[in-house]
């Protein structure tokens, strides 16, 4: 069996436009966030949609009923939501800036900010870098993420047909973290853009990403 999935980071949040970092903690989508979502249901309109995730958060939820409101082939579907989907946690960091953020975890590690933290080591090392420096020590590392993010995908296993088509929003940190653990290849430096669709087949024991952050409407 294997289906495809359409993976899709929500539209723009408060958060997201003053640069804070926000994984477990939750901001309202702005103006631009909400057309973010109109517009890829728009670009997706022509697809049915057998099944539609989110994570748990208000901001990835909305964005998903948006993306349906515009699709033409899956009338009536409802949007499940769940805490596998949910972004990474950043514990004591949650609502912080951004910028000073990665600057305090990765600066003793040489790297000034969360791009050089990927190009020095990887998203995977960032992750535990994150729960290191965290005084609480409640930001997930890596192993607390894919800890959830692997029932994520059993999640989607238990109720998928074989060619079946889903829709997951979520976040973009866990579209880097999928697709750096799954196509190596693939330069995550860029995060996605709210809104962008990253596509994946998925079968019993393995994810393909066939594209990541894509927002044209000439390559979705």
């Amino acid at each position: 069996m294997s289906f495809t999935v359409y993976l899709v980071r929500h539209g723009q949040t408060i958060f997201n436009k003053y640069n804070r970092m926000q994984g477990w903690s939750d901001s309202p989508l702005t103006e631009k966030g909400i057309n973010d979502g109109h517009a890829t249901g728009k670009k997706l309109a022509n697809i049915h949609f057998a099944n539609a995730y989110s994570s748990d958060t208000t901001r990835a939820n909305r964005t998903a009923n948006y993306i349906l409101s515009e699709n033409e082939t899956s009338s009536n579907l409802t949007v499940k939501s769940s805490e596998f989907l949910r972004e990474q946690g950043y514990g004591y960091y949650e609502g912080a800036d951004s910028s000073q953020a990665w600057f305090v975890v990765g600066k003793p590690h040489g790297a000034a900010n969360f791009t050089e933290i990927l190009q020095q080591f990887s998203i995977e090392e960032a992750r535990d870098f994150f729960k290191e420096t965290d005084p609480f020590h409640d930001a997930e590392d890596d192993a607390d993420f894919w800890a959830r993010r692997d029932k994520g995908f059993n999640l989607l296993r238990e109720d998928a047909k074989d060619g079946d088509n889903v829709l997951v929003v979520s976040h973009g940190t866990t579209i880097r973290s999928i697709v750096s653990r799954f196509a190596p290849e693939i330069d995550i430096t860029m995060s996605p853009k709210n809104g962008s669709v990253t596509k994946l087949i998925v079968d019993d024991d393995s994810v393909k990403v066939v594209y990541f952050n894509h927002h044209d409407d000439d390559k979705i």
